[in-house]
């Protein structure tokens, strides 16, 4: 069996799965986990759980240890100078005339890495950036271009549904969304409102996508011709969530109809 703990780390509110030794940890315990991109401090915010190991990720990462205070320290330090390092970024960029704009820095626990994040319409050439970067801080810079999509997963915000964003709460992976999602959903296409704030189409038009594209195939097209029980007429409109749809006789007179 392998111990499986919850963790938020740096502040994400997503919550990410790592191994343990221990059998219990109090929630809001800070820990040092080991991640895809180095040494990270995180909370505690689930029980531990054991898994057979035939359900656990081969790839799962581990909790190296409890945060000490001085672990704390060093985490409130990393973020301050990852402000500076944000800043400094920006007043190079600016001096070189790169149309670059910066979402975020971000240090490693261990400040062997040193993520930048930023968007552009076009490829940059930031060689000099890097270098001048690299010089000041004396420690290995990653310059990461991102999409609209990925800077509103980091930076977060309120969707048109008045809850907080999908990818910044709990989306792993961007799925492709298309305008025929909301055509299948009989949604106007106003792009205030199909649109997220990231300027793309809502994540969540894909949730419900297979299932009323299932309604769909039980139900007539607009135009159609059908019989009902007052006789032959044209398919006005369809409900989906009713699974019903109107005909127009040749008299003009309406009738609704359940499938």
């Amino acid at each position: 069996m392998k111990k499986v703990v919850g963790i938020q780390v740096e502040n994400n509110p997503k919550i990410k799965f790592f191994l343990t030794t221990e059998s219990h940890y109090k929630e809001g315990t800070a820990v040092i986990v080991e991640t895809e991109i180095g040494l990270q401090l995180g909370l505690v915010s689930q029980d531990v759980k054991e898994y057979d190991e035939k359900n656990v990720s081969q790839t799962m990462k581990s909790i190296v240890r409890t945060a000490t205070k001085k672990d704390i320290e060093k985490y409130k330090e990393n973020q301050k100078e990852s402000k500076e390092a944000y800043c400094v970024a920006k007043e190079i960029a600016e001096e070189l005339n790169l149309p670059m704009h910066f979402i975020d820095a971000t240090y490693t626990f261990d400040k062997k890495q040193l993520f930048i994040s930023y968007v552009a319409d076009t490829r940059i050439d930031f060689r000099e950036l890097a270098k001048r970067l690299a010089s000041k801080y004396r420690t290995r810079i990653e310059l990461r271009q991102i999409g609209v999509r990925d800077k509103a997963k980091k930076t977060g915000g309120i969707g048109p549904c008045g809850l907080s964003l999908c990818c910044n709460q709990f989306l792993e992976d961007f799925v492709s969304v298309s305008i025929n999602m909301a055509k299948n959903q009989d949604l106007a296409l106003n792009p205030t409102k199909i649109n997220g704030l990231c300027g793309r189409l809502l994540c969540c038009l894909n949730y419900e996508d297979a299932l009323y594209e299932e309604f769909r195939k039980k139900l007539p097209t607009i135009g159609a011709t059908m019989t009902t029980k007052e006789g032959k007429g044209k398919v006005v409109s369809v409900n989906l969530l009713q699974q019903s749809y109107d005909v127009e006789l040749p008299n003009k007179v309406i009738v609704t109809e359940r499938v």
